[in-house]
């Protein structure tokens, strides 16, 4: 037992000093407050579509960053669904720890980094419902076993085992075997409202570029640059 501890132990040594050794010079394209696009939201769809045709992986991944009443912080990864003007939205069951923790305290921020393009845009905003009828549409898209598992899963409940899951899964598929799978009352969609963005990109010498847009009383948006 000793001798296992003992190995277990170099291992993470050599991990970590893996990890201290790890080290990459960052050498994309310069952005400038000067030259960057006066609306976030456009230059969001610029950053996007770069990333879509770059073909990185999972370009429409985000962390969406929630805090309880007393401050505590939880991250986790969502996928962006739909974007325009009015903000960024994205699904889940409104009972999970994201959805309790937006209904107390509906402030909240979203990350979504291009590993492959050294970039990363960061946003603050307020969260809020999508109406009824925008999450029946999009939940009639998802595929029929996805759907099902939105009735099965409490999602963030403590379960016994994983045979608990698919045993409600089953139940679920049994009930609505032949006919629509109908949205649950507590799934549906949550849009963040930005109130402040920030477009990163690497740079060389970790000389990143920072442009940041804060949202302004009169609805304009005031940019800025931040040093790395």
């Amino acid at each position: 037992m000793q001798k296992t501890d003992e190995k277990v132990t170099d291992d993470r040594s050599l991990l970590e000093e893996y990890i201290r050794q790890l080290r990459k010079e960052y050498t994309g394209e310069t952005i400038d407050e000067t030259t960057v696009d006066k609306d976030p939201f456009q230059q969001f769809v610029k950053w996007l579509e770069y990333a879509v045709k770059a073909e990185v992986r999972d370009p429409h991944a985000m962390v969406i960053a929630t805090a309880s009443e007393d401050g505590a912080p939880s991250a986790r990864v969502v996928l962006l669904r739909e974007f325009d003007k009015n903000g960024f939205v994205f699904y889940t069951n409104y009972g999970s720890r994201k959805g309790l923790e937006l209904s107390r305290n509906p402030k909240a921020s979203a990350v979504l980094f291009w590993r492959e393009l050294d970039r990363q845009i960061r946003i603050e905003g307020t969260v809020e419902k999508i109406d009824d009828e925008a999450s029946d549409r999009y939940f009639e898209t998802r595929p029929r076993e996805s759907q099902i598992a939105a009735w099965a899963s409490k999602q963030s409940e403590s379960i016994r085992n994983r045979e608990e899951l698919e045993k409600r899964f089953d139940e679920y598929e049994n009930r609505f075997l032949n006919v629509p799978v109908p949205r649950p009352e507590n799934w549906g969609g949550l849009r963040l409202k930005p109130e402040w963005f920030e477009f990163w990109q690497g740079r060389p010498g970790r000389l990143h570029d920072r442009i940041v847009f804060g949202l302004k009383k009169d609805g304009s948006w005031r940019i800025s640059r931040l040093a790395p």
